[in-house]
């Protein structure tokens, strides 16, 4: 792995001006893209509960998911080098947000239910421990300042 700091670049579009802007709060879509060179866009709007399009991904899914895969993607690692074999892991991971008086917001917890099969029995206590270090080597997760909780299940397979 290379030390050292680590750039990544997002350009952002908003598709949603109607033609008048934001001249009203009603009057502006929500729609935008994200670019990063070499990918596919990513085609968000608002979350529906603020006026956005619900076929598409918003902020807050995104906040989510990048959670779970970051750390499904620690996990794995740390797997490998344990002699661990994955052979199957599906996460339902779930944040609550919490909107204020004022409109404003933050979300108070993530929580994460990987369900995890591995080959073999006699690994699935270390399986079940290693999500503690995944936890605490996801860059994502460590740099967010709500708890995030994981609920594991291992099973043989």
């Amino acid at each position: 792995m290379m030390k050292g700091p680590h750039e990544y670049v997002a350009r952002l579009i908003w598709d949603g001006n109607t033609g008048e802007g934001t001249g009203s709060y009603g009057g502006y879509g929500r729609q935008y893209r994200v670019l990063m060179a070499g990918k596919p866009d990513l085609e968000g709007s608002a979350d529906p509960i603020f006026r956005g399009d619900a076929r598409k991904h918003n902020p807050e899914d995104l906040f989510v998911a990048s959670i779970s895969s970051c750390h499904m993607l620690s996990y794995l690692a740390l797997c490998a080098r344990q002699g661990v074999r994955v052979l199957a892991y599906e996460d339902d991971a779930r944040g609550t947000l919490v909107i204020n008086k004022d409109g404003g917001g933050k979300f108070e917890e993530v929580t994460l239910r990987p369900s995890v099969t591995i080959a073999g029995n006699e690994n699935v206590a270390l399986a079940l421990h290693l999500h503690d270090a995944a936890s605490d080597q996801c860059f994502v997760a460590s740099s967010c300042s709500i708890p995030i909780r994981h609920k594991p299940t291992v099973k043989a397979g």
